[in-house]
């Protein structure tokens, strides 16, 4: 029987290794389903929009529609404080894949516009194309929100800024007053005129009371979580403070 040179094993096992490696490099991922039948690249992403020169206007504002390769896409927000309160979609693609695509993919963009409170949100895997239509609308109406806007008048930010004080929230161990400052469309300042006090009162408000402003101020809405140990407290500030916040958008 002859015996294989140990040249030749080598040049086989050589020739085996490049196959393999030829042979992995030619397969391509697959594509994800919300542009699985689309051709060329993906549509780039839309701006972003941090920088504005004033901030968003009060109110309901709907985005111009975007055309897509799948549909239309076009989002509707709702500004409340010179914040996204609410993000939705009045149109988007449909019919077929299209469904499932929009129903996976619009209540995540949604939220992600509320909590980036921009257009620089990420695109949902799956949903490319969608992706891309909903925050170029979603720019559109943050540009059109930002137009209604009051102009800066020269004065900066003293100018515009307000200071509002809500009605009293009565609680359990006393009434709870909260006032803010408003500037730009934004809490600048929150602070709470009454707050129970008395006995164990007087530290449960020195505990609380701080950590509550510095949170109203962070949120800029009454949709703040309550201080461990205070709830009652938490609950006339955070009432107190809707009060506020409805006078001052008034």
């Amino acid at each position: 029987m002859r015996k294989s040179h140990p040249v030749r094993r080598a040049v086989l096992a050589t020739a085996a290794t490049v196959s393999g490696i030829v042979l992995l490099l030619s397969l391509k991922p697959a594509s994800d389903p919300g542009s699985a039948q689309a051709a060329g690249d993906a549509p780039p992403a839309a701006e972003s929009v941090q920088g504005g020169a004033r901030p968003i206007g009060d109110g309901t504002v709907t985005g111009d529609a975007a055309q897509t390769q799948y549909g239309a896409v076009q989002v509707r927000l709702t500004v409340s404080g010179g914040k996204i309160t609410k993000a939705e979609a009045v149109q988007a693609p449909k019919g077929g894949q299209s469904d499932q695509v929009t129903s996976n993919a619009v209540p995540r963009l949604n939220q992600a516009a509320v909590r980036a409170q921009s257009a620089d949100i990420d695109a949902v895997s799956g949903a490319t194309y969608t992706s891309a239509g909903y925050k170029e609308s979603l720019q559109s109406a943050l540009d059109k929100a930002r137009a209604s806007a009051p102009a800066d008048t020269g004065g900066g930010d003293a100018a515009q800024a307000k200071t509002v004080t809500g009605d009293v929230a009565q609680t359990q161990y006393g009434p709870v007053q909260v006032r803010i400052t408003v500037s730009g469309g934004k809490i600048t300042k929150a602070e709470a005129v009454q707050a129970p006090k008395g006995g164990q009162s007087d530290q449960v408000t020195s505990n609380a009371v701080p950590k509550l402003n510095q949170a109203a101020v962070q949120a800029g809405t009454a949709d703040i979580d309550a201080v461990s140990g205070a709830t009652y407290t938490s609950a006339g500030y955070q009432e107190s403070l809707q009060s506020a916040l409805d006078k001052a958008g008034g």
